[in-house]
């Protein structure tokens, strides 16, 4: 499901300043990313209604929920939004089950959707709990589960991993992985962690000191050199999507199809011959080499050409996109190497990438386009 919301907002504070006037093309999961303090949590309160702003204009396809000069605020349970915390705010007095019959009662939700959504979050084993006895991914969990049951037109996530473990994440991220797609519903997912809009989005709203300053595909915003100091250094990367061709299983590996090069990881064995999966590589794990490498323990050595150089300023580092048969590579190499291997837009390269780097956790879920 594709929908537009169209934004005109302002919303002041001391000693800062939200002002955004975006129209956003929602499809599957868009991330508002920026660093703490940009104003996403704000503005993701003023799109539910929970943030009172004196100006502006808000429109979710041809319905307005906020149009100061008509004089028109729709109240939040108007907006036919579903929204998960980052701390899940379940009734602590309601087991699971009542927690969710309480969003399905006033929504008034028919039971093959209660089923649907119990089932699609495993929630089964949960029905008969209460809060207090669950992990924090359980909780999450329920949240998401009883926002679905309000039967939204659009879902809006205020990081709600932000509170849990490497553990906790790791449980509850096939379930965000697939939610927006299973159910059709736009979906905007707050983060400032950059690994989890790589792995959760479509596309991507960057954020900085209140304002919208870039926005497109994730894929290619990742690609963005110049958002390199929002993206962040140690976590910078770009996303590819490449088709798994085979599996090794001698030496558990899995082979992938990249514009006609070879992927090599750990085995993805739960996935299929023929699937598209989305990968994603940081800067820092890949090598640049302007001669083909031999005798060397790293697997994936791919050709390509230098796209773009960036320098930092005042550091000893570069960062370099390679182009790569049509796919994008980032590479975080010293200045000093850039030098002396006379890398220049345009020349031969092979960028060389460790299987063990890769950051597999985006991959339970097959990326269902290319582009």
């Amino acid at each position: 499901m594709q929908a537009e919301l169209h934004l005109d907002v302002r919303l002041g504070f001391p000693g800062f300043a939200l002002a955004v006037q975006e129209t956003l093309c929602l499809s599957g999961v868009t991330a508002l990313f920026g660093p703490s303090g940009s104003g996403k949590t704000s503005l993701l309160r003023i799109i539910a209604g929970l943030e009172t702003v004196a100006a502006g204009r808000i429109a979710f396809g041809q319905e307005e929920w906020l149009n100061t000069e008509k004089r028109i605020v729709a109240p939040p349970y108007q907006r036919a939004v579903g929204y998960v915390f980052q701390d899940a705010r379940l009734f602590g007095h309601r087991s699971v089950a009542g927690n969710l019959a309480f969003a399905a009662k006033r929504s008034r939700a028919p039971v093959a959707l209660q089923d649907e959504v119990t089932a699609a979050l495993d929630l089964g084993p949960l029905l008969h709990r209460r809060p207090s006895g669950l992990s924090g991914g359980e909780r999450q969990r329920v949240a998401l589960g009883r926002a679905l049951l309000t039967q939204p037109r659009l879902l809006l996530l205020d990081e709600p991993l932000a509170a849990l473990d490497q553990r906790r994440k790791a449980d509850i991220l096939p379930y965000l992985q697939t939610i927006s797609r299973r159910f059709a519903l736009p979906t905007i997912y707050v983060s400032h962690a950059i690994d989890e809009v790589a792995l959760l989005t479509d596309q991507m709203a960057v954020m900085d000191e209140g304002r919208i300053i870039a926005k497109g595909p994730t894929a290619q915003m990742m690609e963005r050199l110049d958002l390199q100091p929002l993206t962040g250094k140690f976590e910078a990367g770009v996303l590819l999507e490449a088709r798994v061709v085979a599996h090794d299983h001698q030496y558990f590996l899995t082979r992938m199809d990249l514009n006609g090069q070879t992927l090599t990881m750990p085995m993805l064995d739960h996935l299929t011959v023929g699937d598209l999966v989305r990968v994603r590589i940081r800067a820092r794990d890949v090598a640049l080499a302007t001669q083909k490498p031999e005798g060397l323990s790293i697997r994936n050595v791919l050709s390509g050409h230098i796209a773009e150089i960036a320098e930092e300023a005042g550091s000893a580092f570069a960062e370099v996109l390679v182009d790569a048969g049509g796919a994008r590579l980032r590479a975080r190499i010293t200045r000093q190497a850039a030098v002396e291997l006379k890398l220049a837009q345009g020349k031969p390269v092979f960028a060389l990438i460790k299987s063990v780097s890769f950051d597999r956790r985006g991959l339970p879920a097959p990326a269902e386009h290319s582009g």
